[in-house]
């Protein structure tokens, strides 16, 4: 069952649309024609029932079709988005080499201090209407920084703040959104999401983006042991 649904979950909305809506037809248009050809010789009672029987099968296929179309929004609405894959290995004490890489981008290398690392990004979040006819959260990776786990360490230990944004892209979708939100109802909001994670040697991550803004999760033992004995 939860196979079947997966599956439906995956198509196009309006292919489920019509396909629903044209089965609901195929099986309603021969008791259509019988009850036409009831009330043509007057057997007003037989005719009236599969009349009705006709058109409550074409309005189960289009009620089957809308409910199939729900499930493809709601895989819409918690859908995220591969923002970057990340690799940590140990300089020195407190001293990591952080490799961030982008999808369908050039890796890019830093060195952080201290005990993790933080990412932080801008976003713009859809209204659920337009987040099911298809358009995906806009973001922009705005920084990488190291961070201490002990407040007086931040303050006066050595920091690591990198800028992540670039002018790559000729047109910046995020940034075009911004300047003229005022004027795309569709728009729900804009902020920024940061999140962070401890440093360990070998560790690996990988980023998501979705609605709710970023998503940091453990893609190997290293990183989940550092996570799971994280204070």
């Amino acid at each position: 069952m939860s196979a079947a649904v997966q599956w439906l979950s995956q198509l196009d909305p309006r292919t489920l649309l019509v396909a629903f809506a044209t089965l609901g037809v195929l099986i309603a248009l021969p008791l259509e024609l019988l009850a036409l050809r009831r009330l043509r010789k007057l057997r007003l009672a037989g005719g009236a029932f599969y009349f009705l029987l006709g058109a409550f099968f074409i309005l189960l296929g289009v009620a089957a079709g809308l409910v199939a179309a729900s499930l493809h929004g709601y895989r819409r609405l918690t859908s995220e988005q591969l923002a970057a894959k990340v690799t940590l290995r140990q300089l020195g004490e407190r001293q990591y080499a952080l490799t961030l890489e982008p999808p369908g981008r050039a890796a890019r290398h830093f060195e952080l201090r201290g005990d993790e690392w933080q990412i932080d990004a801008r976003v713009l979040k859809w209204r659920p209407l337009a987040t099911i006819a298809g358009f995906d959260t806009l973001y922009r990776l705005e920084r990488l920084s190291g961070r201490y786990g002990d407040v007086i360490q931040e303050r006066t230990a050595r920091r690591t703040v990198y800028a992540l944004a670039t002018s790559e892209e000729p047109v910046d979708l995020w940034a075009v959104a911004k300047r003229y939100h005022a004027w795309l109802p569709l728009v729900d909001a804009l902020y920024g999401s940061a999140a962070f994670v401890p440093m360990a040697e070998g560790a690996e991550y990988t980023v998501t983006v979705s609605a709710s803004g970023l998503v940091v999760r453990p893609n190997n033992d290293a990183a989940r042991k550092a996570v799971g004995g994280w204070k």
